[in-house]
C-alpha cells in the first residue's frame, strides 16, 4: 500500500482526472464513469457537483439492464 504525504496533492490530482472522465462521458466506459462518480461525491467541491455526479451514478447503473439485454440478444443471434 502507498500512503500520501498529509501535503499531498493527490485528492486535486483525482478529482480533477475524475472531473476530465465525466467531462468526455461518451469515451469512457461504465466502470471508470462509475469510479469518477464516487471521488466526485466523496470529494466534488459543490453541494451541486455531488449531486449531480449522484445522478450520473443513477443513470449508469440503470442503464446496466439494458445493455446486457443487448448483449443476450447479440449472442441469441449469432447462434
Amino acid at each position: 500500500m502507498h500512503l500520501h504525504p498529509r501535503n499531498s496533492d493527490w485528492p486535486a490530482d483525482r478529482v480533477a482526472e475524475a472531473r476530465d472522465v465525466i467531462a468526455d462521458v461518451a469515451h469512457h466506459s461504465d466502470h471508470l464513469i462509475r469510479l469518477a462518480c464516487n471521488v466526485l461525491v466523496t470529494h466534488g467541491d459543490t453541494a451541486a457537483e455531488r449531486k449531480d455526479a449522484r445522478v450520473l451514478l443513477v443513470v449508469i447503473d440503470a442503464r446496466r439492464p439494458v445493455q446486457r439485454a443487448q448483449r443476450d440478444d447479440n449472442e441469441r443471434a449469432a447462434r
